[in-house]
């Protein structure tokens, strides 16, 4: 059986006071379980903090990205090894903001999702369409064409851990959320090809999370969905009570 995730993506809030404190109030209302792991992803300035506060509890910590070369003239980067040597078990990779924002290419994703298992990170890759490619009936073409983007990049490499992360664009922050059954239907679309490329067995073994306006009163909806596998969250993050309650989902 697939081990869920709820992760959560803290993005450029908090400083290492508010971290601290965030944490000492989220620790103590998580144990640990089987069924589940927890991961939270601050900046690469609270890394290893983080990671400190984090070492004795159940709460995993993924750094919220990384460049895809070991070294070099690329200021204001980090190399996944640095992040590894910090705590950082985790990397997001491919979030919509790295593309969108950010102007991040899919083979540059890709070459990203590379470097960090040879530096022995496991990356949470997000995919997922806009709002004019999902109006257009492009959702699972998108998604496709991220994924493979990614998959022949590493051809030849063990991806039996990748974490999958579909967030539909025009639902992070927005308030809008696929309903379960939409997200769902993203979910078994992405497994589908997953299987396709890798094996049904690989597929079967590879966590999808949903991510898009995520809260505690729509999680258990969306975890009860045979492919969804977990959630990623940006805001509903960042307050420990809500964080915990999306940990703790039923």
């Amino acid at each position: 059986m697939r081990v869920s995730m709820v992760a959560g993506n803290w993005k450029m809030n908090l400083n290492r006071a508010e971290a601290a404190a965030m944490l000492a109030k989220l620790l103590p209302a998580l144990s640990p379980a089987q069924d589940r792991q927890y991961v939270v992803a601050p900046m690469a300035p609270l890394l290893e903090l983080v990671c400190s506060i984090c070492a004795d509890s159940p709460v995993k910590v993924a750094a919220q990205n990384c460049h895809d070369a070991a070294k070099g003239a690329f200021t204001g980067e980090w190399p996944a090894s640095l992040l590894k040597e910090l705590g950082a078990t985790y990397v997001i990779l491919g979030h919509s903001e790295r593309r969108h924002v950010f102007g991040e290419g899919d083979d540059f994703v890709a070459r990203k999702v590379k470097a960090a298992y040879g530096a022995g990170l496991v990356p949470i890759l997000c995919i997922g369409e806009k709002l004019d490619e999902r109006e257009a009936g492009m959702t699972d073409e998108v998604n496709r064409r991220q994924l493979d983007a990614v998959l022949s990049c590493c051809q030849g490499m063990d991806l039996s851990d990748l974490v999958v992360a579909y967030e539909p664009v025009w639902a992070i922050g927005t308030g809008k959320t696929a309903t379960p059954a939409m997200a769902q239907e993203a979910h078994e679309a992405v497994r589908a090809h997953l299987a396709s490329r890798l094996g049904a067995q690989v597929a079967q073994g590879i966590r999808i999370l949903y991510g898009g306006s995520v809260k505690p009163d729509n999680v258990d909806e969306l975890m009860a969905m045979p492919d969804i596998d977990g959630v990623l969250v940006g805001g509903a993050s960042l307050d420990p009570a809500g964080f915990a309650r999306l940990c703790n989902y039923r």
